[in-house]
Formats: C-alpha cells, sequence, structure tokens
C-alpha cells in the first residue's frame, strides 16, 4: 500500500519524474488525494506505465491501491465526522514506526 500511497502523491503533485525529497511530508487534502487515485484508476494501463514516477510493478496494480486508499480516507472522514481533512504521504515504512514507538 505505501507505495501505492506514494504514487498517488507523486500524480497529485504532477511530478515529472518520482522524488521522495518532492513525496515526503507531502500533506494533500483528501478531494485532491481522491481525484489522483481516481484519475489513475481510470488511465489505461499503457497511460499509467508512461507516467516517469510510476514504478513498473505498480502499473498493473494501481488501480487498487487507489481504492483502497480512497475507502481508508473516506471512512477516516465518516468516523471523525470531517475532523479529518488531509493525509500526509511518507517515504518511511511500518518498520520506521515500530522503531521509533520502542524508542
Amino acid at each position: 500500500m505505501a507505495g501505492s500511497i506514494t504514487t498517488i502523491t507523486a500524480h497529485a503533485l504532477r511530478l515529472p519524474e518520482y522524488s521522495p525529497a518532492a513525496i515526503h511530508g507531502t500533506e494533500l487534502a483528501i478531494g485532491t488525494i481522491t481525484e489522483a487515485a481516481t484519475d489513475l484508476l481510470h488511465m489505461t494501463r499503457r497511460e499509467r506505465a508512461e507516467l516517469a514516477y510510476m514504478h513498473p510493478g505498480r502499473v498493473d496494480v494501481m488501480g487498487a491501491g487507489g481504492l483502497v486508499w480512497r475507502r481508508i480516507l473516506e471512512r477516516l472522514n465518516e468516523l471523525t465526522e470531517g475532523r479529518i481533512v488531509t493525509a500526509t504521504a511518507s517515504e518511511h515504512d511500518i518498520l520506521d514506526g515500530i522503531a521509533l514507538s520502542i524508542h
């Protein structure tokens, strides 16, 4: 999932190539994320493959990743009665979070 989230962020930012520095820490409105995820979902495989920031291994799974991320954000919005309006992308993975929580 993490690669899908960072790819959706790259798409929302319209990056000319994949840039961890540009993606990490980027906070986007949920509406912007949803639009980017939906756009990627509706692209053809060829269109996704031509995106410079799209990892070749994500081309076929990007639609599903976008659907899952979109649903997570929708559910968070429901559970918080609309108080969560943005999400922040991270280039770090769950192991970083686990290591930080142990310290």
